[in-house]
């Protein structure tokens, strides 16, 4: 066989013969991936008084495996707006990638930056609808916050179908069934946004990623939380929960390695 890199696996070509790839060729239709392999669980984002606050920790799960634990899943664009992704890592990279380049596009026009939350919410969503309409979809299911053309805070979200809907508050993953519960509480509707202080919603947040750490598999207590107000975009990264309740296991006697 030949053992060099770019031929591993195929026969000896001054033995055999030149390697033929033709048969490889197929008119077929095409296969796609039909589920992830690594993912990111709970996007987690608040509304308040100013501005808006979004959370996400830093677990890429192989499956059931805690794989990655150091994955940050909330990517700034410019000044404008935070992006949180669940779901599929390797097309979180990919769309990673497509903002980078409007980015980058936006800086170098004669306009400067002009994009806002609501014009990339609008792009990322119409990125996932056409994903979907080839049967190919992106994976992945997102919150965009920010401000809005008229300065006002703007979250929303968008899934691997793009379907879009906005509201004070919202969660991906199992954080859809077990925070927002827990925000509609906190924050139920007869309370306006002006209402809800800087304190209160990253208050809320860790409320709501303790919650998930204790009950969701695929869940970690190392997390990203991101603050967007009128001043800018504050990123807190490798943000741990704090007074947790799960090191009694280690005083329960035959836990773990311990001798009975």
């Amino acid at each position: 066989m030949n053992h060099f890199p770019e031929s591993w696996g195929r026969p000896r070509d001054d033995i055999y013969g030149t390697y033929n790839p033709a048969y490889l060729q197929s008119t077929g239709p095409k296969a796609h991936t039909q589920s992830p392999a690594v993912t990111g669980t709970s996007v987690i984002a608040v509304k308040f008084n100013g501005g808006v606050a979004i959370a996400a920790d830093n677990l890429a799960s192989y499956g059931s495996l805690a794989r990655f634990t150091d994955v940050k899943r909330l990517r700034k664009f410019s000044d404008t707006a935070v992006v949180g992704f669940s779901g599929d890592v390797s097309d979180m990279q990919y769309m990673d990638r497509l903002l980078e380049s409007i980015d980058i596009r936006e800086n170098y026009s004669t306009h400067g930056n002009m994009l806002n939350a609501k014009n990339l919410h609008t792009y990322l969503s119409k990125v996932l609808y056409k994903r979907r309409s080839e049967f190919n979809p992106l994976w992945n299911h997102i919150l965009v916050v920010g401000f809005d053309g008229d300065k006002k805070p703007f979250l929303s979200s968008a899934d691997l179908l793009g379907t879009t809907y906005s509201a004070p508050h919202l969660a991906t993953g199992f954080g859809a069934h077990l925070a927002v519960p827990i925000l509609r509480r906190l924050f139920p509707e007869d309370r306006p946004t002006e209402d809800i202080t800087k304190e209160d919603a990253v208050k809320a947040l860790r409320e709501c990623l303790k919650v998930l750490w204790y009950r969701d598999a695929r869940s970690l207590d190392k997390y990203s939380l991101a603050i967007i107000t009128e001043e800018g975009v504050e990123i807190k990264e490798d943000q741990r929960l704090e007074n947790q309740s799960w090191a009694f296991a280690e005083t329960i006697r035959g836990y773990g390695a311990q001798v009975v």
